[in-house]
């Protein structure tokens, strides 16, 4: 996109090129490798050396640039003299990329449907109203285009990673020889009371299997109440031979009980129990 080129020939240019601007002595060099003389069969295309003057990113850029070269006032934009400067960069540019001017074609025929209704006799409207002007909706997109335009280059004013700053780095050398902290007394002991706490969550119970009789019990319990009127009901049981044998004693003294060989007796509620045989005479004084 570009307000005007001029292109010079090849043969021209390279003619103004004297050796001592080149190299001194050779008049151009080729992957490093010095020219004494023009090759005869050297072909320069036509748009190898075109300069590009000024560059537009748009019609609506361009109208911008023609406006505020001519200060113009953009509330009241003389057509005429614009369309008549923007027709005459087209026909510069068309010549040259044709892609390129047809995007600024449709743009040349929107300024001549706005030149000719302003020719046109203003349409009848109610009193009090003022009628519509044809250039409001180029004047409405001329000023936002403006407005993004500014702030475009409100932000490529402010620094850039790359362009303006670089982002700090610091290299670690990793192959450092690493080095362990030192080790106390205290730490050994904590460790190895930490070694004992552990051990004791984990204890180990051997299990042994013993051979017990429940009849065995039985003929036990009737000779320990055998010549006893009244036997305390937990007399009966020895807690220091585990647990294993005071089951098998109560299932001893139930089976004695179930057979009415013995008699399980309590005065009142919560009173304490007493076990006797159930054939003992019970003399009364």
């Amino acid at each position: 996109m570009v307000d005007s080129a001029s292109q010079l020939s090849g043969s021209d240019a390279l003619a103004s090129l004297s050796p001592e601007v080149v190299d001194q002595v050779a008049v151009a060099r080729l992957y490093g490798e010095p020219l004494f003389a023009l090759p005869q069969d050297l072909y320069i295309p036509p748009d190898a050396l075109e300069i590009f003057l000024e560059a537009f990113e748009g019609p609506l850029d361009l109208l911008l640039y023609l406006i505020r070269k001519q200060n113009f006032n953009i509330l009241d934009i003389p057509m005429a003299g614009l369309t008549r400067q923007y027709l005459s960069y087209i026909n510069e540019i068309r010549h040259r990329n044709l892609e390129l001017a047809a995007e600024y074609l449709l743009m040349a025929a929107m300024l001549i449907e706005i030149k000719s209704r302003m020719l046109l006799p203003p349409k009848a409207v109610a009193q009090g109203q003022e009628p519509d002007d044809p250039r409001a909706e180029l004047v409405r997109r001329l000023l936002e285009y403006e407005q993004m335009k500014l702030a475009a280059a409100h932000l490529n004013q402010l620094p850039q990673l790359g362009r303006d700053f670089l982002r700090a780095e610091v290299f670690v050398d990793q192959t450092s020889a690493q080095r362990f902290p030192d080790v106390n007394v205290q730490d050994l002991q904590e460790a190895w009371q930490a070694i004992l706490k552990r051990a004791k969550l984990v204890q180990r119970h051997k299990i042994s299997r013993e051979e017990l009789s429940v009849r065995e019990h039985m003929s036990l319990l009737l000779k320990t109440l055998q010549g006893q009127r009244f036997v305390a009901f937990e007399t009966l049981f020895d807690p220091e031979r585990g647990t294993a044998v005071l089951v098998v004693t109560f299932i001893a003294l139930l089976e004695l009980a179930k057979e009415t060989l013995i008699e399980i007796t309590q005065a009142e509620a919560f009173a304490p129990i007493y076990v006797r045989l159930a054939y003992t005479p019970i003399s009364y004084h």
